[in-house]
C-alpha cells in the first residue's frame, strides 16, 4: 500500500530541488535517506523531511506491518512549480529589473515493493544485468 506526502510553497527553483529529487527517484527509502543525508544542496534536507513524512503516513496506515519488514522504494516523486514572488530590483538610468522569487511544491510517494510487482520485475532485471 502506499502513501505520499506533499510540501507545498518550498522557496527553492523547482530547477535546483528537481536535481536532488533525481538522485531518489526507484530507490529504495534506506537509500535514499543516505543519499539525501550526504548532499550538500540545500534541496536534499527538505526532501529527506518529505521522504520521512511520508514513511510516517505508510506506517499510520499499516500498523499491523513493521517497518523493517516492508520493503519501501521511492515510487514517484515530483516538483512542481509553486508561485512566484516578483519583486524589483533597480537598474541604472532610473530602470527597474524583474526579479523573480521561485517556489515548488514537492509531491512524494512510497510504496512496498513486496506488492507492487512492477518495482519487483524492474529490481531483478538489474541483479540480471549487473551479474552477466
Amino acid at each position: 500500500m502506499e502513501a505520499r506526502s506533499i510540501l507545498k510553497d518550498v522557496p527553492t527553483s523547482p530547477r535546483k530541488m528537481r536535481l536532488v529529487a533525481d538522485l531518489v527517484r526507484g530507490q529504495k527509502v534506506s537509500q535514499a535517506l543516505a543519499i539525501l543525508k550526504f548532499q550538500p544542496n540545500a534541496g536534499a534536507a527538505i526532501i529527506r523531511k518529505v521522504l520521512l513524512s511520508a514513511v510516517a503516513n505508510w506506517q499510520q496506515k499499516n500498523e499491523d506491518v513493521e517497518i523493517g519488514d516492508a520493503d519501501l522504494y521511492v515510487k514517484t516523486i515530483f516538483i512542481d512549480g509553486g508561485r512566484m514572488l516578483k519583486r524589483l530590483r533597480p537598474a541604472p538610468q532610473g530602470r527597474a529589473h524583474r526579479i523573480r522569487k521561485r517556489s515548488n511544491h514537492i509531491t512524494l510517494v512510497i510504496d512496498d515493493a513486496s506488492t507492487d510487482t512492477g518495482f519487483v520485475q524492474i529490481a531483478e532485471a538489474e541483479e540480471t544485468n549487473t551479474e552477466s
